[in-house]
């Protein structure tokens, strides 16, 4: 299903539903960040033998530049991918976030700050041994997503790698997420842009 906001949407077509599924045994949930991802990931989603939850960013439709290759090729499903490599801190998100956390990784390198990215690709199974070993190598986690902040995704995230990663932390794990209200229509992109 298409998910997300494009900035027109409002409350009826821009919602980020992913974590009300993270409550269902056995169900996966995946969101691509670009169309490549999105074959390989879609294509491993119809052969798996596990129910899937197939999330689409709406707002990747009128971005994204990539060619996706014709050949038949699958990503694995329950497996993150290690973006960029830094030292300072750990950037984690999936989806249509994974540009704003290269923007800021961009600003953050201009302080000499290097980042982690790290795109989950599938919320549920999580890969949680990928970014416990980011995390335990930058001492910091940012986990960002377009839901609500309350019971999120990075809600989730944020308990299990203060459980396994406690005494490597420098600082507490930090949300940067969607505000706990319903889209606005008319202000859709003032509220997008400013979590």
């Amino acid at each position: 299903m298409s998910y997300g906001a494009v900035g027109h949407g409002g409350h009826y077509h821009s919602q980020a539903p992913e974590a009300h599924f993270m409550h269902t045994p056995g169900l996966c949930i995946v969101i691509p960040r670009n169309p490549i991802q999105t074959k390989g990931l879609l294509l491993a989603s119809i052969r798996s033998p596990d129910p899937v939850i197939f999330f689409e960013p709406k707002i990747l439709y009128r971005m994204s530049e990539d060619m996706v290759p014709e050949e038949d090729y699958t990503i694995p499903i329950g497996k993150a991918e290690l973006l960029q490599e830094g030292k300072d801190i750990t950037l984690l998100g999936y989806g249509a976030s994974i540009r704003q956390l290269k923007m800021a990784a961009k600003m953050a390198e201009a302080k000499g700050i290097t980042c982690d990215i790290i795109d989950l690709r599938t919320i549920l199974p999580y890969d949680i041994d990928t970014i416990e070993k980011s995390v335990k190598k930058t001492g910091r986690l940012l986990v960002t997503h377009e839901g609500p902040v309350t019971a999120g995704v990075g809600a989730e995230i944020a308990a299990k790698i203060q459980e396994r990663c406690f005494l490597h932390m420098h600082a507490p794990v930090k949300r940067v997420c969607g505000f706990d209200t319903p889209f606005p229509f008319v202000y859709e992109p003032v509220f997008f842009y400013s979590f």
